[in-house]
């Protein structure tokens, strides 16, 4: 997956992949069963964007829009996201500073955390 893309946020989507697959992850989509897709621009929100999908019902990852309506879309720039994804960014101060814009169910987006990623240093 990551290949294809120049986007740090692939690589970081990549590790979730291989998360999911675990039992930590199987457990992940038990406990949040929401289906997030994420818009992530090199640069500037809404501008040559990559689509990804976190379903966190299948426990997957793709790359492209997801099929049907996702609970939540988040819009974010690549670094932000990777920011928000380590835990280097509190998502609530990126939403309030314009980092991140969500659209969708608020209470889906809520359960999406820094927490949900598998931490580096386990990988």
């Amino acid at each position: 997956m990551a290949s294809t893309s120049t986007l740090k946020s692939a690589a970081l989507l990549d590790q979730m992949k291989l998360h999911l697959a675990t039992d930590a992850g199987k457990e992940l989509t038990k406990k949040i069963n929401f289906v997030y897709q994420f818009n992530i621009a090199p640069k500037k929100i809404g501008i040559n964007e990559e689509i990804f999908t976190v379903d966190l019902k299948k426990g997957e990852v793709i790359i492209g829009p997801c099929e049907g309506k996702p609970d939540a879309t988040f819009s974010f720039k690549d670094e932000d996201f990777v920011k928000v994804a380590t835990g280097k960014m509190n998502p609530q101060m990126a939403f309030m500073r314009g980092a991140m814009k969500i659209k969708g169910s608020l209470s889906a987006a809520q359960k999406f955390t820094p927490d949900i990623f598998p931490k580096p240093s386990k990988l």
